[in-house]
């Protein structure tokens, strides 16, 4: 159990909102306080203007957080929004965590966070917090098997 705050960006396709409050609902009991800046159909963002979106929302969001979390099911491949997000992340040398929705077996990693990943993780408590608090680099599949491992090639704040 830890007794930490955490600033978090969840990247995600508007289609799983509802998996974001799962994993909330999973981290809950093991005392990380996760405040997350993402945007969700309980916090719409109604701009239309892609740059504006980038620049004035989402950019100011991902700095504030310590790290970016990426919550993985099969749409986040093909997502764009996703994409720049991990690669903005990226740019601001901020943590990296995949997490493996619960039953996303099937799932493809977006290109991004194949490549700038600190960590992937299954849905385990555990594992997730670790993974956050940068007390963990492990790379799992979505049901806790190995994947193979890389060097991670930068520094993380």
């Amino acid at each position: 159990m830890t007794n930490e705050t955490k600033n978090i960006f969840i990247s995600h396709v508007h289609e799983d909102d509802a998996g974001i409050s799962n994993l909330k609902g999973l981290l809950a009991p093991t005392g990380l306080t996760v405040r997350d800046g993402s945007i969700s159909s309980d916090k719409p963002n109604q701009a239309t203007n892609e740059e504006y979106i980038k620049n004035e929302i989402l950019a100011p969001r991902i700095r504030w957080a310590s790290t970016l979390v990426v919550y993985i099911t099969p749409a986040t491949k093909e997502s764009d929004w996703v994409n720049w997000e991990i690669e903005y992340a990226q740019k601001q040398n901020k943590r990296i965590v995949g997490v493996w929705a619960h039953g996303a077996a099937e799932a493809d990693l977006p290109e991004a966070l194949d490549d700038y990943h600190d960590a992937l993780v299954g849905w385990n408590s555990e594992r997730i917090v670790d993974a956050i608090l940068g007390a963990a680099d492990e790379s799992t599949g979505p049901t806790g098997n190995e994947r193979e491992s890389r060097p991670i090639s930068r520094a993380v704040c």
